[in-house]
């Protein structure tokens, strides 16, 4: 008789939770949507509730646009410094990738501060690709206030910064049929539980997860519990490193570099106060005013429904390109481009 262990029994009961009328529930991060691939949870929910994917994979809700500019800045012979994942992310006619085949200079860094330094040592304009939500946006900041501080003149960013909540309202917004967020971890480090009351004030509970088989699967329990009873509240799963209050150093840091602005989402279109953008006084770093960039769009690319999909209304396999002209070696989406999208969690793990 095999022998039971604490996991598989939470397991077990989550899987054997009774839910009247079932529930679709968003996975808010993509971290947790690999997670969730990765660990089998999407064969232990109860009869009737369904995962569905959401906006928070920063590759993926970026606007083509974005990559064209970056493209553009990358042909007037300036250094492109980019987190790796954003390389392969197709725009409306190349990517990174193929312009640093052509002899682009695109250098693929793991931090600001590395693109800092890049500046500092080759004396060539640098321009950092600002992507990504409030988790990675402090880091940022501090490199905009190193560069003030060191009086780097050949150092800018191209920004691309989104922020969680607003994103999130938007989707309660469409009337989308979503019962409850299991929430991001890494992010509600740094905004807090608090970030989430208009959840609350929706009608929709949420809980903070974190990322471990034992996590998800908690958190899973937590919310569908919660919505058997008609309890509405933000519960913080992830104690080990969340706190509710969030990260105040983080967000004082952010607010003394950044200020919210409209932004364009991939698959979401335009959401008021979801984008960051340098404030004035860092207005010497902002690549758009330091160059000349001329990016004009191409139409949308026919068939891709990374959009429906971030947005929870579908799951990948309904995308007529997924797996089939869409793949994780030759991705025509977003959502197959990054290891976090959901397109390519899906391909990989099934």
């Amino acid at each position: 008789m095999a022998k039971t262990t604490p996991l598989t029994r939470m397991a077990e009961r989550l899987l054997h939770l009774p839910v009247p009328g079932g529930a679709k529930i968003m996975e808010v991060c993509g971290s947790h949507t690999v997670a969730i691939r990765r660990f089998g949870v999407q064969r232990l929910l109860p009869a009737g509730v369904k995962l569905v994917s959401g906006p928070g994979c920063p590759v993926c809700v970026t606007p083509d646009l974005f990559i064209d500019e970056a493209v553009a800045l990358a042909r007037q012979g300036v250094i492109v410094a980019s987190f790796g994942d954003m390389l392969r992310v197709p725009g409306s006619r190349s990517s990174l990738e193929r312009e640093r085949a052509a002899g682009g200079d695109i250098r693929a860094v793991y931090s600001p501060l590395d693109a800092l330094r890049l500046a500092e040592d080759s004396g060539r304009e640098t321009v950092f690709l600002a992507v990504g939500f409030e988790t990675t946006a402090p880091a940022i900041a501090v490199a905009a206030l190193l560069a003030v501080e060191k009086k780097l003149a050949n150092f800018s960013l191209l920004t691309s910064l989104r922020l969680v909540p607003p994103a999130l309202k938007a989707l309660v917004s469409e009337s989308s049929g979503l019962a409850g967020f299991l929430l991001p971890g890494h992010v509600s480090a740094i905004i807090g539980r608090q970030a989430y009351g208009f959840l609350a004030a929706s009608r929709l509970p949420g809980v903070i997860a974190g990322f471990h088989a034992e996590d998800i699967i908690s958190s899973l329990g937590l919310l569908l519990e919660m919505h058997n009873k008609g309890i509405y509240e933000i519960v913080n799963n992830y104690r080990r490193v969340v706190r509710d209050e969030g990260n105040e150093r983080s967000r004082s840091v952010l607010a003394e570099v950044f200020t919210p602005s409209d932004a364009e989402w991939r698959g979401l279109g335009s959401i008021p106060a979801s984008g960051l953008v340098l404030r004035p006084a860092f207005a010497a770093l902002d690549a758009r005013q330091r160059f000349t960039i001329h990016a004009d769009s191409a139409p949308r690319r026919k068939g891709c429904r990374c959009g429906d999909v971030l947005r929870g209304l579908i799951d990948p396999p309904a995308c007529p390109l997924f797996n089939r002209s869409c793949r994780p070696d030759h991705p025509v989406g977003p959502c197959m481009v990054s290891s976090e999208g959901s397109c390519s969690a899906w391909v990989t793990y099934g």
